[in-house]
């Protein structure tokens, strides 16, 4: 007889079929790949269809599609969305010295010159010259740890998200709320993402308790490390959503929705090409470039390809927009080998034939 959970894969599965036609082989690669819980949605623009698949005996602690994740980086696009939004509005010049929104001491008095030349431009295209971070972001050393400059801002890709918390200040100060009242006022509430939250919870929504449904995260030798509460909001890394969420705001993305014209075409312009190690030279940096927080994979099969990744240690998460096809796709994992599968799934939503250059990129 089958459990409860079986027969909602089983109708997830028949679900996709008509969209991909190798379902069960996600489920495979899951389980091969030691993921406890795998949580996707794929948009075709004309659908979405969402799959859940438990592995290595964990139990979703939320109904089918509900438990939330730890989005990781998946964090920065969102909040990018809100900026471009706010330059549209005339309410914050991407060309701006940061400095000049914000008073901000984490700098030495020699690194002052440099920090002058920090834009929203430039941080949202990574090449703000900042380390990724100067502390782990949710110690308490952090909040008072000294930025120093790797190079000179604007002059090549180095990621950082350094520069994220610095513009994100600048985003409060200009609106005079906090992150998470911005967010939902600005995505959450008007895309109906109502799993969606940079902090434990939402305000807006009481009943959203995280520590029932958010998943817990396992290490590469499978121990659960639990769920990893952040001290703070973070507009780079604290974002917990569902696949289902987060599939909405790629929809809102991708149509320019609330955005102008000409700032929505700047998020997929590519700004500088991402060779991701500066000691290390990669052959899958010559494919990728960075728009503003969005990846840019130039591919022969599939065209353009906009992606970004999210690592959390024991969360990872992907997205991947693919024009040519009019499709996306977003998952999320509670494993520390979540990226160790992209180049086995991402054909069966796909269909391309040799492994994406993202993939080197991301693991490499």
């Amino acid at each position: 007889m089958k459990t409860l959970t079986s027969l909602i894969l089983s109708f997830t599965l028949i679900m996709l079929s008509s969209l991909i036609t190798n379902g069960q082989e996600i489920e495979e690669i899951v389980k091969e790949n030691k993921i406890p819980l795998f949580q996707s949605t794929f948009f075709n623009g004309k659908r979405s269809s969402f799959l859940e698949i438990n592995s290595q005996g964990y139990n979703s602690p939320a109904k089918y599609s509900q438990t939330v994740f730890q989005a990781a980086s998946l964090s920065k696009p969102l909040f990018m969305y809100i900026v471009m939004k706010m330059a549209g509005e005339g309410l914050i010049d991407l060309d701006k010295p940061i400095l000049d929104y914000i008073e901000e001491d984490r700098f030495l008095p020699e690194e002052m010159e440099w920090a002058k030349m920090l834009t929203a431009r430039v941080i949202l295209s990574h090449k703000s010259g900042l380390p990724n971070w100067a502390a782990s972001p949710s110690s308490k050393e952090w909040p008072n740890s000294t930025l120093k400059f790797k190079f000179k801002p604007d002059s090549a890709f180095s990621y950082s998200g350094e520069g994220f918390t610095l513009l994100q200040k600048a985003v409060e100060s200009i609106k005079g709320k906090s992150l998470q009242e911005i967010a939902t006022k600005e995505v959450f509430v008007p895309l109906q993402m109502k799993s969606s939250s940079y902090e434990w919870g939402r305000a807006d929504i009481p009943s959203l308790n995280y520590d029932k449904i958010a998943a817990d995260g396992f290490n590469k030798e499978g121990e659960n490390r639990g769920k990893g509460r952040h001290p703070r909001a973070n507009s780079a890394y604290t974002l917990r959503t569902t696949a289902a969420d987060y599939s909405l705001f790629l929809e809102a993305l991708v149509k320019g929705d609330g955005l102008k014209p000409q700032y929505h075409k700047m998020i997929f312009t590519p700004t500088v090409q991402a060779v991701r190690y500066s000691n290390r030279s990669r052959t899958c940096d010559n494919s990728i470039f960075w728009g503003l927080s969005i990846g840019i994979e130039k591919n022969s099969e599939l065209g353009n390809i906009y992606f970004h990744w999210g690592d959390n240690g024991n969360f990872k998460a992907l997205f991947l927009i693919v024009p040519e096809q009019d499709s996306h796709m977003v998952y999320l994992t509670n494993s520390s080998m979540g990226h160790s599968m992209i180049d086995k799934i991402t054909p069966l939503f796909f269909g391309n034939k040799k492994p994406l250059a993202l993939s080197s990129w991301i693991n490499n």
